[in-house]
C-alpha cells in the first residue's frame, strides 16, 4: 500500500476518535455517534438529514474510495479532507473555547494526519492516470 492511501487511512481511523462532550453529563465518540447515525439513516432518513453529519460522513466515503484507487486523487482526498475538517475543525474550536482537553487533544491526531497528508499529496507532482 503507497504512502498516500496510507495517510488517507489515517486520516479515516483519526476521524472516528474525535471526542464529544455535551450538556447532562453526556460523552461520545464520534465513531459511537457514527454507528447511531447510520442505524438510524435505515429506520428514519430524515432524522439525520443535518450538514454536520452527512457531510462528514460523504468525506469518509470520499475518503475510502480514494483507497481503490491506482494513486489516490489529491482532489478527492482535499474534498474528503475539507468534508471531515468541517466537524472536527468545530470539535477544536469547542476544545479550545471551553478549555476542554479532551476535546482538543481527541481532534490533534486527525489534524496532524492533515498536514502529513497535504505535504505527501502535494509534495511533487503526480501523473494521474488516464
Amino acid at each position: 500500500m503507497s504512502r498516500k492511501k496510507l495517510l488517507n487511512l489515517a486520516l479515516i481511523i483519526s476521524s472516528l476518535f474525535g471526542y464529544l462532550e455535551w450538556s447532562g453529563g453526556n460523552a461520545a465518540f464520534l465513531y459511537q455517534m457514527e454507528f447511531e447515525v447510520l442505524s438510524k439513516l435505515f429506520e428514519d432518513p430524515t432524522s439525520v438529514l443535518h450538514p454536520f453529519t452527512l457531510l462528514p460522513l460523504g468525506g469518509q466515503l470520499l475518503l475510502l474510495a480514494t483507497l481503490f484507487q491506482r494513486v489516490p486523487g489529491r482532489w478527492l482526498t482535499a474534498l474528503g479532507v475539507v468534508c471531515l475538517g468541517l466537524l472536527l475543525g468545530l470539535m477544536l474550536f469547542i476544545g479550545l473555547l471551553e478549555s476542554r482537553l479532551s476535546i482538543l487533544s481527541s481532534t490533534l491526531p486527525f489534524w496532524v494526519t492533515v498536514i502529513f497528508t497535504v505535504r505527501e499529496h502535494w509534495r511533487s507532482p503526480t501523473k494521474q492516470p488516464v
